[in-house]
């Protein structure tokens, strides 16, 4: 059965590697094994998000700016000097990092340039307090899925 599809898109046979002692898998290693499956080469990213070490330990260069708009207009550029044909990923802080990163997406959006935006996360018991910019409820308006 090798190369049939499976329900969930991937081949059979492309089983996502686990950590051998305890055969599980932190989410952000999983989300860098689906960006190293795609092709990604590179992430532009400002510090302090876990998928940057993740990527850097599969290989995939991680770009560090001083500034998340920075990341986001890099992000841009790649995707639109590609064609599309390969997307910028960036990753970005949550809360402050993914407000710096706002105008640089609605700028991409506006021009149906395709990104991958990964907003780090943070303890869901401090999601919603003040002055927190929830990403997820911000970016649904520029976004195709938020």
């Amino acid at each position: 059965m090798h190369g049939q599809r499976r329900n969930d898109g991937y081949r059979q046979g492309d089983e996502f590697a686990t950590n051998r002692e305890t055969e599980t898998m932190k989410c952000t290693e999983a989300i860098a094994q689906v960006l190293k499956a795609e092709g990604v080469e590179f992430i532009t990213c400002f510090p302090l998000n876990p998928i940057i070490d993740a990527a850097a330990a599969l290989n995939i260069r991680p770009l560090v700016t001083r500034h998340e708009r920075v990341a986001i207009n890099i992000a841009d550029g790649y995707s639109r000097m590609t064609s599309g044909r390969k997307i910028g990923v960036t990753a970005v802080q949550y809360g402050a990092g993914s407000e710096n990163a706002f105008a640089g997406v609605a700028q991409a959006y506006g021009d149906s340039t395709p990104l991958l935006v990964l907003a780090g996360a943070t303890e869901s018991a401090s999601l919603g307090i003040r002055p927190n910019f929830q990403a997820s409820r911000n970016y649904r308006h520029i976004t195709k899925w938020s």
